[in-house]
């Protein structure tokens, strides 16, 4: 039985000087009452924190909130070794990779994960193990499982390019709103004409998406080396899974982004001309839907420890692990039919990162080694108490910390202790907390808050500063009984 609780956060801030094509009245920092100004004269510090848990159901195919508090989670495993044979066969249920969040509809953190749900689950793992000697056995599992990934998010984009829609609006049109005329449509390309404003610091947009596979294997092998009570080394390697993930999106469009191609642009020849050269849209649907896939690898991992005691009753542990993260370069999610949105988005994107029907979200994970110690004290033949650390380094790199992914580099502590009730009966008892703390500059990180014209996309923050924090605590207790 797994029951985790955590505490994600960020704080956003606006740095000295802070401004996107000399607009600095963005509603998250900005604490003016009456917002007449295009520059804030008081600023503040914004809040964002995690509401509950979220998972991704796939039967009712969305994204369920759970009610706030820790989740509760099982896991089984039957294991049968026949007597006299060097065989064990074994099965188990289990959770490789689950996290889930969602935030509250007014929450600072919408614009990067409003709901959020990433999942593995093993559903069969059937496995057998043989004894090669009397210290030496060797093991195969078969890992079949389910793999989910959701994500539900608002979009803004402060960037210099829509802080010149804004200007031409207030300032430019401004004085021929009333007296516009056929002349003022081809020098403007028609922009006066829209209804409503796009800004910097408005909500543009709505991504819904999920993406799942019901069937993707692996396999694991494992080895254990035990030449006396003492001491004993042990080593584990788990595959990686390449999967084509499908599923479907839908995108929901506010009125100033629609405003702005069906009411301005498209209203002027010339606005249609500037349209068709840059590949703009010609009409902004108020909603667009259909069906999405993409190419993930799950990675792969290898771990290796050993036991050692000092003492007759004090064992300690160390291990180090890898998992090949590296793999993680970017999600590329290909649509089934040409995006609107994308059309604007590839004319600033770099890299081609973006085309009509697809869009790259840039990772660039690293492919770290991690280490852990730990300690086990026999009380009596009954009762152990163990204690445990390990610093993890993270996966993602300075250019790419975020708030969606909220835990960097992080120091995990554990405890827990073991009680044998007769012969065949134990119970574990394991506690686990987890914190991770990040600090990012404004400009800093690609994926949060880069300043500039080729930040559309990502950066909903663009100019300001971050810093995250996490706390993760897990409890785990573990009934086993033989017979």
């Amino acid at each position: 039985l797994l029951m985790a609780d955590f505490a994600i956060e960020a704080d956003l801030s606006a740095p000295k000087g802070f401004d996107v094509f000399g607009y600095s009245d963005d509603p998250i920092v900005c604490a003016d009452v009456v917002d007449t100004e295009p520059l804030c004269s008081q600023f503040k510090t914004a809040h964002t924190e995690v509401a509950g848990v979220a998972l991704y159901l796939p039967f009712v195919d969305q994204v369920i909130k759970m009610p706030p508090g820790p989740i509760t989670a099982p896991t089984a495993g039957i294991a049968y070794k026949p007597p006299g044979s060097k065989y064990t066969y074994a099965n188990a249920f289990y959770a490789p990779m689950i996290a889930g969040y969602y935030r509250e509809d007014k929450d600072p953190g919408v614009y990067m994960g409003k709901k959020v749900a990433l999942e593995r689950i093993t559903y069969l793992s059937p496995s057998v193990a043989y004894q090669l000697t009397d210290n030496l056995s060797v093991g195969l599992s078969v890992g079949m499982s389910y793999q989910a990934i959701a994500l539900n998010t608002d979009f803004r984009a402060p960037n210099e390019l829509v802080g010149v829609f804004r200007l031409i609006d207030e300032e430019v049109c401004s004085p021929f709103r009333e007296n516009a005329n056929i002349v003022t449509d081809l020098i403007l390309f028609g922009a006066c004409n829209a209804k409503e404003s796009l800004g910097p610091f408005k909500k543009m947009a709505n991504m819904d998406l999920s993406l799942q596979q019901t069937l993707s294997p692996t396999y694991n092998l494992g080895i254990l080396w035990e030449p006396n009570e003492r001491f004993a080394w042990g080593a584990v390697y788990q595959s990686n899974a390449k999967m084509r993930m499908k599923g479907k999106y839908k995108i929901t469009y506010e009125e100033g982004a629609r405003s702005l191609i069906n009411d301005g642009l498209q209203s002027s020849p010339t606005g249609q001309i500037l349209g068709a050269i840059l590949g703009l849209p010609t009409y902004m649907p108020k909603q667009e839907q259909g069906l999405l896939s993409m190419s993930m690898e799950f990675p792969a991992h290898f771990q290796t420890g050993i036991k050692y005691k000092l003492l007759p009753n004090l064992q300690v542990n160390f291990d180090v692990g890898w998992t090949d993260f590296n793999q993680w370069k970017a999600f590329n999610f290909e649509f089934d039919r040409e995006v609107q949105v994308l059309k604007i988005a590839k004319i600033l994107v770099p890299n081609n990162a973006v085309t009509t029907t697809s869009l790259a979200f840039p990772l660039d994970f690293n492919t770290r080694w991690n280490w852990g110690v730990g300690m086990e004290y026999t009380h009596t033949s009954r009762l152990k108490f163990r204690l445990g650390f390990e610093p993890r380094d993270s996966a993602i790199p300075d250019n790419k910390r975020n708030i969606l992914a909220p835990i960097n580099t992080a120091k995990m502590y554990g405890t827990g202790l073991s009680y044998r009730f007769d012969r065949d009966t134990d119970i574990n008892l394991t506690l686990m907390h987890m914190t991770s703390r990040d600090t990012v500059p404004a400009g800093t990180s690609t994926l949060l808050n880069q300043t500039g014209v080729t930040n559309l996309l990502y950066n909903p923050y663009a100019g300001l500063d971050a810093k995250t924090k996490a706390a993760i605590n897990i409890m785990g207790l573990v009934y086993t009984t033989r017979w």
